[in-house]
């Protein structure tokens, strides 16, 4: 596949970020700190990796990207907004009453897979996805991204055995790794030890990458393609709330929006990154 230009990527995940905080702030209530830390991952997601079509959101042989940490979907909507799924004008009603867009992804809006957000469902579905591929003979890939603190719920390790077992090479997870859950520093509240060994002992191919480059990222999408026999799980290591300096690794912005000089300070500090690019 014929990478994007990573500059004009890079560009993009400020106005990504900037569009977040403005969600969250017009909305008054949604997940600062969780939706910040994804934003490489989605953009390597949907404008490199996987096959989709905004002209066609349900195109029978498009790659299914599930976002299992469902409080995380501002940053979900803005992509897809970005991407042509939807316009832009209606990340704007986020968390209000009627909305589409919601505090949690729910079907039925254009780009949306599966309503989610009660943790450690979504590789579970994932696994349920790509049997169901395999059956119908549809050569895609889908794409599960989790939280790490998430990685605490029983279900997560369930599926994870399912899907070594069946030899599920059309799944790909991906771990947030930011280190933070909404309790505190998640080796605090449940040390959770080594990723890679606990999910090589499970029989995944597992790759260790950094979540904010891009070029890094496309390289870890690229080798769980080539990976045959067995599921790739990416442990993608990120900073919540990235990109907001008063923001970053800070537990208390898991669950919080900006106020009004909040948001205008982020806004502030990402127009001043966008600029050195553009320089």
């Amino acid at each position: 596949m014929t990478r994007p230009n990573i500059l004009e990527l890079r560009k993009k995940a400020i106005e990504i970020r900037k569009d977040i905080i403005k969600m969250l702030a017009l909305a008054g209530s949604g997940h600062t700190g969780g939706s910040l830390s994804i934003v490489e991952i989605l953009l390597a997601l949907y404008y490199y990796k996987m096959k989709n079509d905004p002209a066609d959101p349900l195109l029978k042989n498009r790659d299914r990207f599930l976002l299992s940490k469902g409080h995380a979907c501002p940053a979900l909507y803005a992509v897809l907004a970005h991407k042509g799924y939807f316009p832009k004008e209606k990340l704007w009603t986020l968390r209000k009453l009627g909305s589409q867009l919601q505090g949690h992804p729910q079907m039925g809006l254009p780009g949306i897979e599966i309503s989610s957000g009660s943790l450690g469902q979504g590789l579970s579905i994932a696994n349920g996805m790509a049997l169901a591929a395999r059956l119908d003979k549809l050569s895609i890939k889908v794409y599960c991204l989790m939280g790490d603190g998430e990685t605490n719920e029983g279900q997560v390790w369930e599926a994870a055995m399912t899907g070594a077992h069946y030899r599920l090479d059309n799944i790909c997870g991906i771990i947030d790794y930011n280190k933070l859950q909404i309790d505190g520093f998640c080796c605090e509240v449940k040390d959770m030890g080594s990723y890679i060994n606990k999910w090589n002992a499970f029989g995944w191919n597992t790759i260790e990458t950094d979540g904010h480059d891009l070029e890094k990222i496309m390289d870890a999408l690229d080798e769980a393609d080539r990976t045959k026999g067995m599921p790739t799980m990416v442990i993608a290591h990120t900073v919540k709330g990235k990109g907001v300096s008063f923001v970053e690794n800070k537990v208390e912005w898991h669950g919080i929006a900006p106020k009004k000089e909040e948001y205008e300070r982020a806004v502030e500090e990402l127009d001043a990154e966008l600029k050195k690019l553009a320089n």
